[in-house]
C-alpha cells in the first residue's frame, strides 16, 4: 500500500514532463501563435471559404456561391450623430424594412435624450448615495417610456433598428447589416467610403445534385448540443460548421484556416495572415451512377403503382461498391410520397445506414460459414430437402420441396431445411420429428459472432456521422434460432448488406466502407478456409445463373449473388414482404457489388398472393447499366 503514492507521484511527473515537451518542442509553433494572438490583440477573421466536394471523376457535387454582405465595424471616437446618420443612409440604400423593437426604441431614446425628468428627486438621491444601481435606474426608465416611444414614426423605427445592429455585441465585433446584396450595390457602397462600413464577400453552400442532400449533409452555426465538440478548437459560436452528413464528418478537412488581423488603435483591422481555403473532399461516388440509380428507382416506383399488392411499397435502396477496397460508388435511397394522388419523391439515402429490415435468405452465405467453421456441414453430401417440426411449433419448410441437395444446391435453391438442420446440429442435437429444442444465448451468439465478421450486426467502418447496427432479437427459443439462420429474426441495414456481400466477394476479408476516395483498411476477417469460401462463391454463382436469382443479373456478366424474401410487420394488422438482392461480378475476379433492398414490396392479401417482381426488375436494370458501362 505504501508504494501507491510513489506511483501516483511518478504518473503526475510524467504528465508534467510530457506537457513541457509538448509546449517546448512538439507543438511549439501552435502555442507561439496562440500566445501572439492573445498578447498582441490579434483577431481571427470570418469562416474561410469551404472546400468543395467532388465525385471520383472531379465533377463538382458541392460548391461555394459568392454572396456580398454589408458589414459595420465600430471605429473608436466616432460620434453618436455620425452613427445615426450612417444608420439612416444604410436603411435607405439597402431598403431595410425591419423596425426596432420596444426595447431598442427605449434604449435609443435613453442614449440620445436627457431622461432625468423621468426620475423623482428621491430616486436621484438614492442613486447618488448608491442605494440603487444602474440596472435599477434602467428598469425605472423602461417602465416610464411607453408613451414617448410611440412618437417615433415608421421610418425612424427602421433606422433605429439599423443603429441597433451597428452597436450590438462587442466593440471589436464586425456586425452584419444586410446579407446577400447584388454586386452593383456592393460596389456603390464601397465607393462611398463610409466610416466602418464594408462590403465583404462571403459564401453559401450549393449542392448541385439535390438527391445527394442527405449524404452531403448541411452546414450551420454551432448548436448547443454540438458545442462540446468544438470547445478548445479553432471555432467560435458564429462560425459555419458541418452539422450533418459528410459536411460534419469531414469538417476539419473542409473548413480551412481563418485570416488573422491585428487591431489598430482606432479599432480598424490590419491583415496579418491571409485565410486558407478548406481542402476539397474527393468522394468515391460516381455521379452518373448516382443519377442512374435514382432514375431506376423512380421509374420502378411508377411501375409498381400498376401492379397488385404494392400498396405499402414506399421506399427502396440501391448501393454499388467496390468490394476490393470498400469504396461506395453509389448509394441512393428514395421514398415515394403520394399527395393528392400524385407521386412525389424524397431523398432518404442516409436511411440505408440507420434503418434496418428483416432480409431473408441472403444471410445463408454467413449461415453456411457457421456450419463450415464448426464442422457441421458434410461438404458435397446430399440430403433430401424436407420440413422441420419442433414441439409446439408449426412445421417449417423451404418454399417448396427441393429433392436431393448438398451445400451448394442448398444455396442455389435457397433451402431453409438445410439451414434448419445445420442450426440444430450447432446446439449439439440431432433432429427428430417433434423434438424439443432447448437453446441458450450462446447458441445465438455462435451465429451472430460469425455474422458480425461479415458486417451483419456490427459497424461497417463507414465514414459518416451516424450508423446503426440493426436490431437484435431479445427472445431465446429453438424456433427463433432457426429463424435467425434464414434471416427471419434479426434485422440489418442496407449498408451492412453491402459490407456482407463485399466480404463474400473477397473470400473473407472485410474492408471498411467509405464515401471518400481512399484505400480502406481490412477491419475483420471471417477466418474461413478458401476451399469453403469457394463453395459459397459457387453456390452464389448457381443462384444467379441457374437458381432462385436467375433473371436478376444477365448471366453474361458472370454474376454471383443471393436473393432474400422475408415477412415483416408493417403495422399491427398488416404483414408485408421485404425483397432483397445482393450480388458481385465477375465471380472469378469481383469488380463491383450491388445491393437492392425493397421493403414492404408486397403484403399478405387473402384475395391475392401475388408478389410483385419489383426487386428483380430494379436489379436487372441497374446491373445491366453498371456492367455494360463500367
Amino acid at each position: 500500500m505504501k508504494k501507491i503514492p510513489y506511483i501516483l507521484i511518478l504518473l503526475l511527473y510524467s504528465i508534467i514532463i510530457y506537457k513541457l515537451v509538448d509546449i517546448r518542442y512538439i507543438n511549439i509553433n501552435k502555442y507561439n501563435e496562440e500566445y501572439k494572438i492573445k498578447n498582441n490583440n490579434y483577431i481571427k477573421g470570418k469562416t474561410p471559404l469551404r472546400g468543395r466536394i467532388l465525385d471520383r471523376n472531379n465533377n463538382v457535387l458541392v460548391d461555394n456561391v459568392s454572396i456580398y454582405n454589408i458589414n459595420y465595424r465600430k471605429l473608436k471616437n466616432i460620434s453618436v450623430i455620425d452613427e445615426i446618420n450612417i444608420a439612416k443612409y444604410l436603411t435607405n440604400e439597402l431598403e431595410l424594412d425591419d423596425i426596432a423593437s420596444e426595447k431598442e426604441l427605449k434604449d435609443f431614446y435613453i442614449l440620445n435624450n436627457d431622461v432625468s425628468n423621468y426620475l423623482t428627486e428621491e430616486e436621484k438621491d438614492n442613486y447618488k448615495y448608491r442605494k440603487i444601481n444602474d440596472e435599477d435606474i434602467y428598469n425605472l426608465l423602461n417602465e416610464r417610456l411607453d408613451k414617448v416611444i410611440n412618437n417615433y414614426n415608421e421610418e425612424e423605427k427602421k433606422y433605429i433598428h439599423t443603429y441597433y445592429l451597428m452597436n450590438k455585441g462587442y466593440l471589436s465585433d464586425t456586425k452584419l447589416i444586410k446579407a446577400n446584396i447584388n454586386y452593383e450595390l456592393c460596389a456603390k457602397l464601397s465607393e462611398e467610403n463610409i466610416k466602418g462600413v464594408t462590403c465583404d464577400i462571403t459564401w453559401e453552400r450549393k449542392i448541385n445534385y439535390p438527391f445527394l442532400e442527405t449524404i452531403v449533409g448541411t452546414i450551420g452555426k454551432i448548436s448547443q448540443e454540438n458545442k462540446e465538440l468544438y470547445e478548445n478548437s479553432d471555432y467560435n459560436s458564429e462560425d459555419l460548421v458541418g452539422t450533418s452528413g459528410l459536411e460534419l464528418y469531414y469538417d476539419s478537412l473542409l473548413k480551412g484556416k481563418k485570416a488573422i488581423y491585428s487591431l489598430n488603435d482606432d479599432n480598424s483591422l490590419k491583415l496579418i495572415k491571409k485565410e486558407e481555403k478548406g481542402q476539397d473532399l474527393v468522394l468515391a461516388l460516381d455521379i452518373e451512377l448516382e443519377k442512374k440509380s435514382y432514375e431506376v428507382l423512380h421509374n420502378h416506383f411508377e411501375i409498381a403503382d400498376t401492379l397488385a399488392n404494392t400498396n405499402y411499397f414506399k421506399e427502396a435502396y440501391i448501393i454499388i461498391s467496390n468490394p476490393n477496397n470498400g469504396q461506395i460508388l453509389s448509394l441512393v435511397g428514395l421514398q415515394k410520397n403520394k399527395i393528392n394522388k400524385v407521386n412525389t419523391y424524397s431523398d432518404i439515402s442516409t436511411k440505408a445506414l440507420i434503418s434496418s429490415y428483416t432480409v431473408g435468405s441472403i444471410v445463408k452465405g454467413a449461415s453456411h460459414s457457421v456450419g463450415y467453421l464448426n464442422n457441421l456441414i458434410d461438404v458435397g453430401k446430399k440430403i433430401n430437402d424436407s420440413c422441420v417440426k419442433l414441439y409446439n411449433v408449426p412445421e417449417k419448410c423451404s418454399f417448396k420441396r427441393l429433392g436431393l441437395i448438398d451445400d451448394i444446391t442448398a444455396l442455389k435453391m435457397s433451402s431453409n431445411y438445410y439451414q434448419f438442420i445445420t442450426a440444430i446440429k450447432s446446439t449439439g442435437n440431432k433432429y427428430y420429428n417433434n423434438m424439443k429444442l432447448d437453446v441458450n444465448e450462446d447458441n445465438f451468439n455462435l451465429y451472430r459472432d460469425v455474422f458480425k465478421k461479415y458486417g451483419l450486426g456490427s459497424s461497417t467502418g463507414i465514414d459518416f456521422d451516424k450508423e446503426s447496427f440493426g436490431l437484435k432479437g431479445d427472445k431465446i427459443s429453438g424456433d427463433l434460432l432457426l429463424n435467425l439462420s434464414i434471416g427471419q429474426y434479426d434485422t440489418y441495414t442496407p449498408i451492412e448488406l453491402s459490407s456482407y456481400i463485399n466480404t463474400i466477394a473477397t473470400k473473407g476479408k472485410r474492408y471498411a466502407l467509405s464515401f471518400k476516395l481512399q484505400e480502406n483498411e481490412i477491419i475483420d476477417e471471417v477466418g474461413l478456409d478458401e476451399k469453403y469460401m469457394n463453395r459459397i462463391h459457387q453456390g452464389f454463382f448457381e443462384v444467379v445463373n441457374n437458381g432462385t436469382g436467375r433473371g436478376y443479373t444477365d448471366v453474361k456478366f458472370k454474376p454471383a449473388g443471393k436473393t432474400g424474401t422475408s415477412e415483416s410487420y408493417y403495422s399491427k394488422n398488416v404483414m408485408t414482404i421485404n425483397s432483397t438482392y445482393i450480388m458481385f461480378a465477375p465471380v472469378d475476379n469481383p469488380k463491383y457489388s450491388v445491393v437492392v433492398v425493397t421493403p414492404n414490396v408486397s403484403y399478405q392479401n387473402q384475395k391475392n398472393e401475388y408478389i410483385a417482381f419489383i426487386n428483380r426488375m430494379i436489379s436487372k436494370s441497374i446491373t445491366d447499366y453498371l456492367f455494360e458501362n463500367y
